[in-house]
């Protein structure tokens, strides 16, 4: 009787055990604390029309293929060759420049079934960009006597130097004899932080192929960080809580890219205060030749992104007119474009560096 009495004490606890280990196991508990998630930061960021152009700069692999298509790249193979890129890479750089709209995809052989990619308007007009960057690599970052190539146009036959005009008067503008005023799109946008964290591609890749002045102006400014803090460098924001505080930015990446913008003269670290240090950042000359290259993006940006709501409008002091910012050649102050240069270049090009196309001026060789 006695072990019959504890077989069965031993069957109830056992069960009662099972029980408790199920409760424990059981996802769903009556009084259990709510999972604490991360709070998603917003921040609320400065309108500007410039904003895919720089993402679209400041990827070095997409910068590169729209640079061969300046050349007159526009098959696979011939992208893949001047610049060595793996193909997958350039598979992916190829397809989100047609899905921006910058190139476009267009059938050639049945035959096997092969594809070229041609640039669109979209992406000829940002060519003037491209030519205000090479002006300041030009005249800042050129490390011969000569830069790569000298500019040819055609139009007026003269070797031509890049200008950022007025479009009203033509006459080259500069930070000094600008003035803006807020456009119908000004003002801020919410952003959340986790789409801000792409890592910028490599800038050590776009010393590959041939030589540009361009290439290196990019990889002075053309991570979106730096780019950032020299737009708001031209609003008059130069303190680091100030930067801080208006890019969200996280102070040791706002650190690095101080220190980096001061040792390539960009910037002038300049104390304001003994106790305690603080120093604030206002641009160089060198820094301040940057505005042209800056308003020839926002250019680009009012006229294909802001979808007529412009968060900026300029004002040409000396001829006391609003205008838009416009690349022109410095002789006959006609405006750049890609189908009146020719190139005459400084350098010895690879027999696969410099695609030809029927028709088009690519090269005018030095003898």
């Amino acid at each position: 009787m006695a072990e019959a009495k504890n077989r069965a004490r031993a069957d109830t606890e056992w069960l009662l055990s099972q029980v408790v280990s199920l409760r424990r196991r059981s996802p769903v508990q009556r009084h259990a604390r709510p999972l604490r998630t991360k709070p998603v930061r917003v921040i609320h960021e400065r309108n500007c029309s410039v904003g895919r152009t720089v993402a679209i700069l400041s990827d070095s692999w997409a910068f590169l293929v729209l640079r061969e298509s300046y050349f007159a790249a526009t098959h696979f193979e011939t992208f893949q060759s001047a610049l060595g890129i793996p193909r997958a890479t350039l598979t992916k750089r190829l397809r989100m420049l047609t899905t921006q709209g910058l190139l476009r995809r267009v059938q050639y052989s049945e035959r096997p079934q092969r594809f070229e990619y041609r640039l669109t308007a979209m992406g000829m007009d940002l060519y003037p960009v491209m030519m205000a960057l090479l002006a300041f690599g030009d005249k800042w970052l050129k490390k011969t006597a000569k830069p790569p190539i000298y500019l040819v146009h055609n139009l007026c036959g003269e070797v031509c130097r890049p200008m950022v005009a007025c479009s009203q008067c033509k006459e080259e503008v500069n930070v000094k004899t600008v003035n803006y005023r807020a456009g119908p799109g000004a003002g801020i946008t919410p952003v959340v932080d986790a789409k801000r964290n792409r890592r910028p591609s490599d800038p050590t890749v776009l010393d590959r192929g041939r030589p540009s002045s361009v290439a290196q102006t990019l990889k002075v400014i053309g991570d979106r960080w730096s780019f950032m803090m020299i737009r708001e460098a031209f609003f008059g924001i130069r303190r680091f809580d100030d930067l801080q505080n208006t890019l969200g930015i996280a102070p040791n990446i706002l650190t690095d890219r101080l220190d980096r913008l001061v040792a390539e003269g960009i910037f002038k670290r300049r104390k304001y205060q003994d106790l305690p240090e603080r120093y604030e950042y206002p641009l160089t000359d060198k820094g301040k030749d940057l505005y042209g290259p800056l308003i020839a993006m926002l250019r680009w940006g009012n006229d294909w992104l802001a979808r007529g709501e412009v968060p900026l409008i300029l004002k040409h002091k000396d001829c006391g007119k609003d205008f838009n910012p416009t690349v022109v050649c410095d002789h006959c102050r006609k405006p750049l474009k890609a189908k009146d240069m020719s190139y005459r270049l400084n350098y010895r090009p690879r027999r696969d560096s410099r695609p030809l196309k029927p028709g088009r001026p690519i090269a005018l060789e030095e003898t």
